[in-house]
């Protein structure tokens, strides 16, 4: 990737680009969810384990509940935007069981979540009021950009919707970089096209990750088809979309039935054969198995947390008795899509961006620095939420 290094205070954004949290300014910490049991790989766990707790006696709920300074049994929250939950005192009322909402847990791993805030430490209410089908987030996970449509709730960084507010509205960029980008390559520049760009250039780099905009129309449409087959492909289906498929027809399915209750995985090169004690899939291209992010293995990290209820303790201890059919069909999906995004890395790793566009058009333009204004979230509410105690909140 070449750059004309310059120096001077706009020397790292004329060598590199600038930086993924100016271009995109809102971002939001992950949920911290305080408790590992309201989430699970299958919403029939979770209605378990809010059935024990709920039919247990006060001293065992509160030892079950696993309180912490954020949050205890004795003390009401409000209702998630959304979501129609109890809000009082979970000891005194927990209401009913709070229907199970699709979340991205680990990079890759989709799961299920109970969307009660009085059970989440730190929930990002304002993360909620923005999730809806238009929306899409962006992720930083080490060197490497994810995008899910999802709400991400587990261990991740920094949550950057893709918009402000519901609905696809304002998008979240430096205010003018779509017109200058429009006016620079001579075509309408969406804001979905910024993200693909940053899936398919983005780079670690002085201060953060680095997103070097091309100064030539022709490098910006090589990227941004890379970035859109890229956004196809981690987006799995999701927003109308189609699965991704692998190429010629292959396509990983069982070969031997798995085991009710596998405890090992393991890989074979040569027969590209996928493990799960004396269960096998195949075929399993050697890029999805050796697929990692921040350094841990995306297949291992997966099926870790699918077996890790067998040496939990409380709540944590509860899980299928057998392997679910629907977490087969998710491994295969998976395999397919680490597969896919192994066979772009090289052509992601090559792309050339040629000279960048000059720091200097960037703030010439106000692109740079982004307003501070722009850095918070926007007031979305156009509706009265439920507080504490069933009184509405106040925002």
């Amino acid at each position: 990737m070449s750059a004309n290094v310059t120096e001077g205070p706009d020397g790292a954004e004329d060598a590199a680009g600038p930086l993924l949290d100016d271009l995109l300014p809102w971002s939001v910490p992950g949920l911290r969810l305080g408790r590992a049991w309201v989430t699970a790989p299958d919403p029939g766990t979770l209605r378990a384990r809010w059935t024990a707790l709920t039919g247990a006696d006060a001293p065992e709920r509160d030892r079950l509940f696993r309180p912490t300074r954020a949050r205890s049994p004795h003390a009401g929250a409000a209702a998630l935007p959304g979501q129609r939950t109890a809000t009082g005192r979970f000891s005194a009322a927990p209401g009913p069981f709070p229907e199970p909402v699709r979340v991205l847990h680990e990079p890759f791993d989709e799961q299920w979540l109970l969307p009660d805030q009085r059970l989440i430490d730190a929930a990002r209410p304002e993360l909620w009021r923005v999730r809806d089908e238009q929306q899409l987030f962006l992720l930083e996970a080490g060197p490497q950009v994810l995008v899910t449509a999802l709400l991400p709730a587990g261990r991740t960084g920094p949550v950057r919707p893709l918009h402000r507010r519901p609905g696809g509205a304002e998008p979240n960029l430096a205010p003018g970089l779509l017109d200058l980008l429009g006016a620079r390559y001579g075509t309408w520049v969406a804001p979905e096209d910024l993200l693909c760009w940053v899936l398919a250039a983005a780079r670690p780099g002085p201060g953060g990750l680095r997103v070097p905009l091309p100064a030539a129309a022709e490098q910006w449409r090589a990227g941004l088809e890379l970035g859109h087959r890229l956004l196809r492909i981690q987006l799995r289906g999701a927003r109308g979309g189609e699965p991704p498929r692998l190429p010629g027809g292959r396509r990983p399915y069982v070969r031997q039935a798995l085991p009710a209750r596998p405890s090992a995985l393991a890989y074979d090169a040569g027969s590209e054969t996928l493990y799960l004690d004396e269960g096998a899939v195949s075929p399993v291209p050697a890029g999805a198995w050796e697929y990692e992010v921040s350094g841990v293995r995306v297949l291992e990290r997966w099926f870790a947390a699918r077996t890790a209820y067998r040496d939990g303790e409380g709540l944590e201890a509860l899980g299928p008795a057998e392997w679910p059919q629907s977490w087969t069909s998710e491994l295969l999906s998976l395999v397919t899509t680490l597969a896919l995004l192994a066979e772009l890395e090289p052509a992601r790793a090559a792309l050339a961006v040629g000279p960048l566009l000059p720091s200097a058009d960037l703030r010439a333009a106000g692109v740079l620095p982004p307003p501070r204004r722009s850095r918070r979230p926007a007031s979305v509410l156009d509706h009265h939420e439920e507080g504490p105690g069933g009184q509405f909140a106040l925002l």
